[in-house]
């Protein structure tokens, strides 16, 4: 599993030289220049979805659509009922790219529309992005061969968990912030001794497992 920076292109260019990264996670509230890398568009709703810089940042990016690998429809934190009433409503948003279902709290109990989403994102407050239920998705949607996103990993025991799922992709607004909370994940795959992860960049920073 590899990271999505939220980052300016000057900095991503350096970071991509890293085992770990493989591309740009472009979101509303920093609103970065794409990078020309493998990237995803978050809509921003953890903090607060505001529709006209998510529909600028599509517009904006549209010639890179073919590096696009997911774009999140707006999710209400913690409610899956209403994320999905959400998910229904796509076309409102967004229509003609990969588009990501983000899993909230509660996901399990209701039918998940797998056969319209290109992508899952795993989202939801911290209990439940770590339960079972939030594994059993990821091993859902791999099953079926969708591409996974995790957010919110800034540490290497969340890294570990999901990535032996599975799991394609991550990010982390500490892993954006602090160079060294990315050393310490590096550190900790290093010390584990899983030398295929870095043997597998060396062939190019594929952001699909």
């Amino acid at each position: 599993m590899k990271f999505l920076v939220d980052t300016s292109q000057s900095k991503l260019s350096g970071l991509m030289e890293k085992p770990l990264v493989c591309g740009q996670l472009i979101t509303p509230l920093t609103g970065y220049a794409n990078a020309g890398f493998s990237f995803a568009i978050d809509n921003g709703a953890f903090s607060r979805f505001d529709g006209k810089k998510f529909a600028s940042i599509l517009q904006r990016d549209e010639k890179h659509k073919a590096k696009c690998l997911f774009v999140t429809i707006p999710d209400i934190v913690g409610n899956a009922r209403r994320t999905l009433e959400l998910w229904r409503c796509r076309h409102r948003f967004v229509g003609g790219w990969p588009l990501a279902l983000v899993m909230q709290d509660g996901m399990e109990d209701f039918d998940i529309p797998w056969h319209e989403i290109q992508a899952v994102f795993i989202g939801g407050r911290d209990p439940w992005k770590d339960s079972q239920a939030s594994q059993d998705i990821v091993k859902t949607a791999k099953t079926l061969g969708l591409h996974v996103h995790v957010g919110r990993v800034n540490a290497y025991k969340r890294w570990k968990l999901f990535s032996d799922l599975g799991a394609d992709t991550c990010d982390g607004s500490g892993i954006a912030m602090y160079d060294h909370m990315l050393a310490n994940i590096e550190n900790k795959v290093l010390d584990a001794a899983q030398p295929m992860l870095f043997a597998e960049s060396q062939e190019g920073h594929s952001c699909i497992q």
